[in-house]
């Protein structure tokens, strides 16, 4: 049998570790009101969804508290555990005493069928109700998808009832909250109504995950429903005959999408494992999307704790630059202290070794993969400004040699590293690495940014791949120079860049691991997106609809007749 004391597994001979979702459905929740005081929330400030889940409705934010930004090298199939990390943090922080709030994103259902799994943390890290949270939810991405399709809905109706706005090509795609490579690319077909004047048409187009949307950036990047519905009016629909662009607010759009999100925009409240307040809210994707939680949630989170604990999606390169440099600018934020996380396992992929043989000792596959590491320190440190503290989750495998090769190669980098053991303690496991964090956030720091908003596209593109990427430029298409002039002609300017590539490499290939170099990125396609306010640049072969792996993860997820639910991780 197997049990478990105060977070630790114990293991006895033939004994399977709980699964997470068991781990997540043995733990006693408090009920929401207990969390919503510890962040002197009355009820009168939440909104119930069932006992354990709340919405939050603030008069007004003053964002005060330290804010640690959560990250990590370039994810590899050894794992790394951010969001495991994040958590195990904010309890370890909570066990020191600390006035403590997370501030996460929501899971995506596509990636929580697909291959990714769930979001909601791993082991004795988690946030709960695990299920709820990885599933349905408060129906935040449903409401998304519902005003991103409206709007879909209302460009085609206007064109087939005359295209008033002589609408010559639709930009604006619609979304869906699952991989589903099948909706890359497709035809749209509107055949003529009865009406006098109505027209058919016809045209290519394709689905975006909800993830990817500008809906969802929008979501994220208000700060409240007025700048949100300022926003989804600014959206670009399309282009019209005498080359100038069609926007939602011409179209009346505005106001239907805005209703439909209005309580979307309010952010969730949760609870991790050990009663840590955590809030939860907003999901885009970091290779394709801006990649951090919504600005109200992060507002909330600082205005209501003295320390606030966020993340941002996959390696340093991609959520934590667009963290800093854009939605830090939007926000009018900056992190006090920025975690980067790694395990060995990791950086001996990186290094070239056998996914199969992880678990023997490598010291040179090691060696070979720690300059991915040290780089995304470096960016944080040189390019940012920025205190860093390194985070190793630990594994059984990890041999002294490995751990002590880590820890001497980060101080020659001029960072603490600490190696954690969340996963299996919980927030016991984290108090060192809280401490640190702690300690860093005291430090001084004025963030500095990766380009200058008032430079050209092509120079903030190429400025993100020389200075955070470590590559030589970028090369672009007929297609994406043709879009920039579009763009730049229209007097639009001063807007963030977001470099949407793959998640595994420094570079735009995924095959290019540790530290690449002498390489450009290859930027294919130019997106304006003029209600989240900032342009997208697709990179490589990155597609804006995932779709599910060989064996997804649905395949082992299921629920019996009283509603219990396995295979969810």
């Amino acid at each position: 049998m197997c049990y478990n004391i105060k977070y630790k597994i114990v293991w006895f001979k033939g004994c399977d570790m709980l699964t997470d979702i068991e781990i997540a459905e043995n733990c006693k929740m408090k009920d929401i009101r207990e969390i919503a005081k510890k962040l002197s929330l009355d009820e009168d400030r939440i909104e119930m969804y069932g006992k354990y889940k709340a919405k939050i409705n603030l008069d007004k934010t003053e964002p005060k508290s330290k804010l640690v930004l959560v990250t990590a090298i370039n994810p590899t199939a050894g794992g790394e555990g951010k969001t495991t990390v994040s958590i195990g943090l904010a309890d370890g922080m909570s066990k020191l005493g600390k006035k403590v709030c997370l501030a996460l994103r929501e899971p995506s259902l596509g990636p929580v069928f697909g291959i990714k799994g769930g979001a909601a943390g791993g082991g004795y890290a988690q946030v709960v109700p695990m299920s709820d949270i990885n599933l349905h939810f408060t129906g935040d991405l449903h409401a998304i998808t519902a005003a991103n399709n409206l709007l879909c809905a209302m460009i085609d109706n206007h064109i087939l009832r005359g295209n008033a706005l002589k609408i010559k090509e639709v930009y604006f795609r619609r979304c869906m909250d699952m991989n589903d490579r099948a909706l890359r690319n497709l035809t749209i077909n509107c055949e003529a109504g009865l009406m006098k004047g109505c027209a058919s048409f016809q045209r290519q187009e394709g689905f975006e995950i909800t993830a990817a949307s500008e809906v969802m950036a929008i979501l994220c990047l208000s700060r409240n429903l007025a700048d949100l519905k300022r926003r989804i009016g600014n959206i670009v629909v399309g282009i019209d005959v005498d080359g100038g662009y069609v926007r939602a607010s011409q179209l009346n759009a505005q106001g239907a999408m805005a209703t439909l999100l209005k309580d979307a925009i309010k952010p969730n409240l949760v609870q991790t494992l050990e009663g840590t307040p955590a809030i939860v809210h907003g999901g885009p994707f970091a290779n394709i999307a801006h990649g951090c939680n919504s600005v109200s949630a992060t507002y909330a989170a600082m205005t209501l704790a003295d320390y606030t604990v966020t993340e941002a999606g996959f390696g340093a390169d991609l959520g934590a630059e667009k963290f800093l440099d854009t939605k830090c600018r939007v926000a009018g934020i900056q992190p006090d202290c920025v975690v980067v996380v790694a395990t060995v396992r990791a950086l001996k992929l990186h290094g070239g070794a056998d996914k199969a043989q992880l678990s023997v000792e490598n010291m040179s596959a090691l060696r070979a993969g720690l300059p991915n590491l040290l780089k995304h320190v470096e960016n944080i440190k040189k390019v940012f400004n920025k205190p860093v503290v390194v985070a190793m989750n630990r594994f059984a495998t990890d041999t002294k040699a490995e751990t002590d090769e880590v820890l001497t190669a980060c101080k020659k980098s001029g960072a603490k590293a600490v190696f954690t053991d969340v996963f299996l303690k919980g927030g016991e496991g984290g108090k060192e690495l809280a401490e640190a964090v702690i300690t860093a956030c005291a430090k001084k720091s004025k963030l500095r940014f990766a380009y200058n908003l008032k430079d050209g596209i092509v120079k903030k593109i190429e400025d993100i791949v020389k200075n955070v990427y470590g590559g030589d430029g970028a090369e672009f298409t007929e297609t994406a120079l043709r879009k920039i002039n579009e763009i730049e002609s229209k007097g639009i300017k001063g807007l963030p860049v977001i470099i949407a590539k793959t998640q595994y490499s420094l570079s735009d290939d995924a095959t290019k691991l540790a530290r690449p170099s002498g390489f450009k990125i290859h930027v294919r396609d130019i997106i304006y997106k003029g209600g989240a306010e900032f342009i997208v640049a697709v990179a490589g072969e990155i597609m804006l609809m995932p779709g599910l792996g060989k064996v997804p993860g649905a395949e082992h997820i299921d629920v019996d007749e009283n509603g219990k639910i396995t295979g969810l991780s």
